[in-house]
């Protein structure tokens, strides 16, 4: 398999065939109920990404303390979490080695989206590293050096959760465009 990606599709040539048959603009008026189930979840991981970017644009931007960020983040980024575990399982146990029998062509291309989903998962730790970093900092306010601290920890969470957010809308993208077209070439599923 070639190692180069387009930049539409994520996918090196031999990979995106079923693409090419059942391109995105037509995935609006498919009839696939699987289709429709799995561009939601995909939808509602993005939302959850969003508010994670939207805290950190409230930061970057002076709106929000890093105390404030510390009591914002937390639900924000577990909820993502544990959609995205979820949904990552499925796929690792279920999903993905039903569709490699399916489409045996295209098992280089869920191997590298197993990877991706172990990429994540360090950007999860990441991130939950640098959030209870800001929520210690948070707590320990009457510090002299304080302020400081409680700056370098915001900014550190905002970085890991822009750098998780950016990595899980690519890895969305690039899935989509293998899975969406093998599930519309195939309505059994």
């Amino acid at each position: 398999m070639s190692d180069k990606r387009d930049a539409n599709t994520g996918w090196p040539a031999e990979l995106g065939f079923l693409l090419e048959r059942h391109p995105r603009a037509t995935w609006p008026t498919a009839r696939s109920a699987t289709v429709a189930f799995w561009l939601d979840v995909h939808e509602r991981l993005r939302r959850d990404a969003a508010g994670l970017d939207a805290a950190g644009a409230e930061y970057r931007a002076g709106r929000s303390s890093p105390a404030q960020l510390a009591v914002i983040a937390a639900p924000r980024l577990r909820g993502l979490v544990a959609a995205m575990h979820g949904h990552h399982q499925i796929e690792d146990f279920d999903y993905f080695p039903e569709f490699r029998r399916a489409e045996p062509r295209l098992a280089a291309g869920f191997d590298r989206l197993e990877r991706e989903h172990a990429a994540l998962n360090r950007s999860v730790d990441t991130a939950l590293a640098a959030l209870a970093e800001l929520r210690a900092a948070a707590e320990r306010t009457t510090e002299p050096a304080s302020a400081s601290t409680l700056k370098l920890a915001g900014q550190r969470y905002v970085d890991a959760a822009a750098t998780l957010s950016a990595e899980l809308l690519r890895h969305l993208h690039d899935e989509e465009n293998l899975v969406v077209p093998l599930l519309l070439e195939r309505a059994d599923y």
